[in-house]
């Protein structure tokens, strides 16, 4: 592990479980003061004693202008200022009634929107600012490979990784030039260590993601937490409106 972030200011949204806060962890062993914001607040607060140095955690719901605003407004309060931003957040409640364009029900797709996509919307508009005012920083989204899978099923959930990818190049367009770099982060089958303590991923599943890879294995938070750090690191900075798939050579690009 090394220092890299050392002095950095770092928020992870979405960091009560899973990728978020091994995201966290990858952070702050590096060197970063690190916000773990989460909806999950409690969650989000033991993830922050858990790493110590510093970190601290804020609520947030970002399908919510207020409350987002609210968590920048935090954070800004108590680091002297913001490098980076990972956001990381979704409502997975939703994915196993997004079934197909002809059934999934409207309010389905209508909430899958309003939080995987407008709100990284809303996460944005009060990055950027805080950003610029820090001399420019780095943004790093938690897209998907269903984007370019074209699967069967899920289709709100694919469009609003879509338009994440979408958004991203957008701000890595028209704020590259000042400093601010954003990338997507695609993560392929990752087993999050809830999925593994719960049971919750049926054995089947497991083995036939992994019969579809270039991989010994299948993916862990651990890895997409290492590339996320990268990007938010002094070693990213000449990455921009790019989508890094991560998913040990399922999708081939």
């Amino acid at each position: 592990m090394t220092n890299r972030l050392e002095g950095k200011g770092i928020l992870v949204i979405g960091a009560a479980s899973g990728i978020g806060a091994a995201t966290v962890k990858r952070l702050a062993n590096e060197g970063a003061r690190v916000c773990a914001a989460d909806i999950d607040i409690d969650g989000a607060r033991r993830v922050a004693a858990a790493v110590g140095g510093g970190a601290f955690a804020v609520p947030i719901d970002i399908s919510d202008e207020t409350s987002v605003d609210a968590a920048f407004t935090m954070v800004s309060s108590s680091m002297p200022k913001l490098d980076g931003v990972h956001v990381n957040a979704a409502d997975l409640r939703t994915i196993f009634q997004d079934t197909n364009a002809l059934d999934v029900d409207l309010a389905v797709f209508d909430r899958t929107i309003a939080v995987n996509l407008r709100g990284h919307l809303i996460c944005t508009r009060a990055a950027i600012p805080r950003l610029l005012a820090s001399g420019g920083g780095a943004i790093v989204y938690t897209s998907s490979g269903a984007c370019d899978m074209g699967e069967p099923e899920r289709p709100a959930y694919a469009a609003s990784k879509s338009g994440i990818n979408a958004l991203m190049r957008h701000v890595a367009s028209r704020w590259g030039k000042d400093g601010i770099t954003a990338n997507c982060i695609a993560p392929g089958f990752v087993m999050t260590p809830e999925m593994i303590a719960g049971g919750q991923v049926p054995q089947e599943w497991t083995d036939s993601s992994l019969s579809q890879m270039r991989s010994p294995r299948v993916g862990s938070a651990d890895d997409i937490a290492a590339v996320a750090a990268m990007l938010l690191s002094a070693d990213g900075t000449w990455i921009n409106g790019q989508v890094l798939h991560i998913n040990g050579g399922a999708l081939l690009r």
